[in-house]
């Protein structure tokens, strides 16, 4: 009887140490999970053993997933990759360190808050005795090429750290770029954006890619042809194809609510030297002409006459009404104008970026952003969706911290 005790107690002994041993190894591979979605390097044993740790002491897993936070890798990589496809119309993450990419790594590394992302007066550059060529002369920052930036990316993550604040300094954008503080607009008035969305055309590109990029939309989900057509420039033709139903049934349904926004555009523009459809990349910058309508607002100018001409940087938004009120436009931010209709108007891309950044659109866009991008996927069922929500509203409640959302997306998906 006593052997039968003693076989049943070491049955047991053994089942309990198995159990405390899969309960750590589940915490390690959690911990590793949360540090390769973070920064997309493994971390070393004693990083892995202290997020181990963490998280046997906090099941949340946040307090593991800012340990991982600490690891330039976030910056240099993770964050650098998550910001590329923005920069550019084909949405590829191959593309070059540029000023609109390294702003918002600085602006998500230094907790600023992220609507000021289209509407800042803010920049971020290298540190001017850190960024030196071959020749050990300084690559300063240019509104002119993006020499400045690819610089400082081939000096690698050592020298050229992203997560040091003393390498990737803030700076005021208008005492770099010589806009007027007002006519500053976050990453909108970034070269690389002008380069990218100012080129030729009819700023639209710019109005779409803002969207698309922090409201995450396209403008087809927006159309809406119960709108007042009123700002609808006269570059629209109002019989395509000689038919002007497909103008009253389509075309309108779109511009009603993009040309009223479009005037916030009218001063900017991007000047280039261009031989053989060639353009000389030394050249593309970004011009804003106070008070002077750019030329392009007259593109087209004979498809419709009597369609609208912009005079001046107004805007309205008209899609506070109708279908497009569900982006969630909030009534709770400085320097708001309302009409008697509840259209929110304003002058200049700065108001109409606080309009933008303002609207609950833009909190869901953030974190659906970082959920696809930490997860690897969408929020596909109900908890998912409920996480995000609540992802959200801490979002808005700690004043839009953008690290704060890779965090508790990470801890979210970190594994059971």
């Amino acid at each position: 009887m006593l052997k039968k005790s003693y076989f049943v107690l070491s049955i047991g002994l053994t089942l309990l140490a198995s159990q405390v041993v899969f309960a750590d190894t589940e915490q390690r591979r959690q911990a590793k999970r949360i540090h390769d979605r973070l920064t997309g390097t493994p971390p070393s044993d004693s990083i892995l053993a202290e997020m181990e740790t963490l998280l046997m002491n906090d099941s949340t897993g946040k307090s593991a997933a800012d340990k991982a936070l600490e690891d330039p890798a976030f910056y240099n990589v993770t964050l650098k990759n998550f910001a590329a496809p923005w920069t550019n119309e084909e949405q590829t993450v191959f593309t070059p360190l540029n000023d609109y990419t390294a702003t918002v790594i600085g602006m998500i590394r230094d907790d600023i808050d992220f609507r000021e992302v289209l509407s800042g007066d803010i920049l971020y550059t290298g540190d001017p005795s850190v960024v030196i060529d071959d020749n050990s002369q300084p690559v300063p920052y240019s509104n002119f090429n993006n020499d400045h930036y690819v610089t400082l990316e081939n000096l690698g993550p050592e020298t050229g750290n992203l997560a040091d604040d003393t390498i990737l300094t803030r700076q005021n954008q208008s005492n770099i770029t010589g806009l007027d503080s007002a006519a500053t607009a976050g990453i909108m008035t970034t070269r690389a954006a002008a380069r990218a969305f100012f080129f030729k055309g009819t700023s639209r590109a710019m109005f779409r890619f803002t969207f698309m990029n922090h409201l995450c939309t396209d403008l087809e989900p927006l159309k809406d042809n119960s709108r007042i057509p009123d700002r609808v420039h006269r570059d629209v033709s109002r019989s395509p194809g000689g038919d002007s139903r497909i103008f009253l049934n389509s075309c309108v349904a779109c511009h009603a609510g993009m040309d009223g926004f479009m005037g916030a555009y009218a001063y900017y523009d991007l000047e280039f030297d261009e031989a053989n459809d060639i353009v000389d990349e030394s050249t593309p910058h970004l011009v804003y002409t106070p008070d002077k309508v750019q030329a392009k607002f007259l593109i087209n100018e004979n498809n419709f006459k009597p369609g609208h001409v912009t005079i001046d940087d107004s805007w309205i938004n008209y899609w506070r009404n109708g279908q497009n009120a569900l982006l969630g436009w909030s009534d709770n931010y400085q320097g708001l104008q309302k009409d008697a209709k509840g259209h929110a108007f304003g002058n200049g891309a700065k108001t109409m970026g606080r309009e933008l950044a303002n609207s609950e659109a833009f909190a869901q866009c953030q974190v659906r952003k970082v959920f696809q991008n930490v997860c690897l996927r969408e929020p596909g069922n109900s908890n998912d969706r409920t996480e995000v929500n609540s992802i959200v509203d801490s979002f808005k409640a700690d004043d839009y911290k953008m690290k704060q959302v890779f965090r508790d997306v990470a801890a979210y998906c970190k594994g059971n």
